[in-house]
């Protein structure tokens, strides 16, 4: 790497902790603005420290040794398998049961759920799951969702404050924490103090989320799901172990994403008390169906899914399938010859070793069944095939928007090992004490072996963005403490903080996470504030670990925002919400929450 002209090098070298205080204030004010994504300031902010002679080549490599993105990573990939296996789906397929039956007391068990799923796993996809459950709550309750998603938004970041691995926030501030010799955090250290700010929290939802959360109409929220769900048929095989057993009562039923609405025995469609109907091999039975239902049932041996084309289709399940068999969905375009005409009648079932598996209709489902559905310019089609017949569909000028569909079967029968693995880390941790960055690594590879999922799966599942800034955002760190600016920051708070009560100065560590972390990403915030607290812990009456655990709880305290943590931004853009209304109800939250958190962290800490 070239070096610097003498006279600067010396310069910077005599001024670098101020120099470090400007980039600090450069990269605050570049987070909030929001000019450029987060990871390309991070990654810009690391390669000026090199270029400045803050950090060595050798302090940017000494980033990829912590053992807090690693950790980050693993469970990224965990929490995938259990969305792969299909484990998230069952849960919310028996959820949705239970909110139909017992709507009342659902929203309690929903909220109770989503708090103790977020503290073992990757918040977001907890709160994409529930986002449909909760709108389909909403109706049954006849209250608009914008009543419950904010709450459902909360109470996953209050649930992943309770334990270690519940935020990649708590695993960066106790890796940075790490790597300046304070001893690492046990998985359930933080868990007597997550729980009376989560008590804090739920007691002002309750309380005041009537007067506080908006009751707006429902007339601009999309209906999530209900466009996904296909039209198909499933025609039983003699050898199907569903044979003899009622509809109602058959394992078909409890699949989350599908519906049984008629059964076709001898050419007549029964649609009405179906549930006491006793399934009988070549039974034909009509369902709406997500994608990736459908796909799980194409692989199944109790059923011949869908309608099949040359040579009685493509085979979907067994040693025949085709190695290159992918799910491909097309939109018919008004040009199509089928237009008003039969699915069954549809020129490429005649030409193509193919099998349709479903249509989808925009707002409604198709009917009477698959095969008899009238088709309509817009309808789109879910097509088994392999390459040869994806050419020839990909060639049909009838066909628009032919792509490959972004869903694949759930491997239900891994479930029990993807639970049993995520188990066996965190019992491993808070049992026998060993490191869970092993840990995590060890269940990776379980659960790679067991085909839970697969390697291409893993990739996919781990958030890159978020890796990339958290390295980043580490090597910022180190050059913040070569240049002597942590050091400065912390002479300058010293003789304002010392003078201050415990809680006082708890409140304040607290309140500038916080404060930061709605403007600013939570793991950055969480890098620069951890090493500042622990240069404070020699002047105050605190231990370094109460103040480490305010930063842990600050920065993940985005309440007030829909930018400041993942979880706001779904709920924002799945329901009719401003931005005014996080501020309404978060900003009593973040001043209870934190008042509460910060009180608890003195008693317990």
């Amino acid at each position: 790497m070239p070096r610097l002209p003498e006279f600067i090098a010396q310069f910077l070298t005599a001024n670098s902790a101020i120099i470090g205080v400007l980039l600090l204030v450069g990269l605050l004010v570049a987070f909030a603005l929001e000019r450029l994504p987060p990871v390309v300031i991070a990654s810009a902010g690391a390669v000026l420290m090199l270029v400045l002679g803050f950090i060595s080549p050798q302090d940017m490599l000494s980033v990829f040794s912590n053992p807090a993105p690693i950790t980050i990573g693993a469970m990224f990939i965990l929490s995938g398998a259990l969305l792969r296996t299909g484990a998230l789906e069952a849960v919310s397929g028996w959820v949705i049961r239970r909110t139909l039956r017992h709507p009342r007391l659902a929203v309690g068990e929903i909220g109770a759920g989503t708090m103790a799923a977020s503290a073992f796993m990757n918040n977001t996809p907890v709160v994409i799951v529930m986002i449909p459950i909760v709108k389909r709550l909403a109706r049954v309750l006849k209250i608009s969702p914008t009543r419950l998603l904010i709450p459902v938004s909360y109470l996953s970041i209050l649930g992943g404050t309770l334990t270690l691995i519940g935020t990649s926030t708590n695993l960066l501030v106790d890796g940075v924490a790490q790597s300046l010799g304070e001893e690492p955090f046990g998985i359930f250290e933080m868990t007597a103090v997550g729980l009376v700010s989560g008590a804090a929290g739920i007691a002002l939802l309750l309380l005041f989320g009537r007067r506080l959360l908006p009751d707006r109409p429902e007339h601009a929220i999309d209906e999530q799901g209900e466009n996904d769900s296909y039209l198909s048929s499933l025609l039983l095989v003699e050898q199907s172990n569903l044979v003899g057993a009622k509809i109602g009562e058959s394992s078909l039923v409890r699949r989350p994403g599908v519906k049984v609405v008629g059964v076709s025995r001898g050419g007549e469609i029964a649609r009405k008390d179906i549930e006491q109907h006793v399934l009988e091999a070549g039974d034909q039975l009509i369902v709406s169906a997500s994608p990736a239902e459908l796909a799980s049932l194409a692989e199944a041996h109790d059923f011949r899914v869908g309608l099949t084309g040359v040579g009685g289709g493509v085979v979907t399940a067994g040693a025949e399938r085709p190695k290159d068999l992918r799910l491909i969905q097309a939109m018919i375009s008004s040009t199509h010859p089928i237009v008003g005409r039969r699915l069954a009648d549809i020129p490429l079932l005649s030409r193509l070793r193919v099998r349709v598996l479903g249509l989808a209709r925009p707002r409604h489902l198709a009917g009477p069944d698959l095969a008899n559905a009238r088709v309509r310019a817009g309808d789109r089609l879910l097509i088994a095939a392999g390459n040869d017949a994806i050419v020839s569909l990909q060639a049909n000028v009838g066909l628009a928007d032919v792509a490959e569909a972004p869903v694949r079967a759930f491997r239900r029968t891994k479930a029990p090992i993807a639970i049993a693995t995520l188990a066996l880390v965190v019992m491993g941790a808070a049992l026998f004490g060993y490191p869970i960055e092993a840990l995590a690594l060890g269940g990776v590879a379980l659960v790679l072996l067991t085909r839970c999922m697969e390697p291409e799966d893993a990739w996919r599942s781990i958030d890159g963005n978020t890796l990339v800034l958290i390295f980043g955002m580490l090597a910022i760190g180190i050059g913040l403490q070569n240049a002597g600016t942590v050091e400065l920051i912390v002479e300058h708070l010293r003789p304002l903080l010392s003078v201050s009560s415990p809680l006082v100065l708890l409140v304040a560590v607290y309140a500038i996470t916080s404060a930061l972390t709605e403007t600013v990403t939570n793991n950055a915030v969480a890098v620069i504030m951890t090493p500042i607290v622990i240069g404070l812990a020699d002047a105050v009456p605190l231990d370094e670990r109460q103040l480490i655990m305010a930063v842990m709880f600050g920065a993940s305290a985005s309440f007030a925002t829909p930018i400041g943590y993942q979880t706001n931004t779904l709920v924002y853009g799945a329901a009719n919400y401003k931005f005014t209304d996080f501020l309404k109800i978060g900003i009593p939250m973040n001043i209870v929450v934190g008042i509460a958190t910060c009180i608890a962290i003195v008693s317990f800490v």
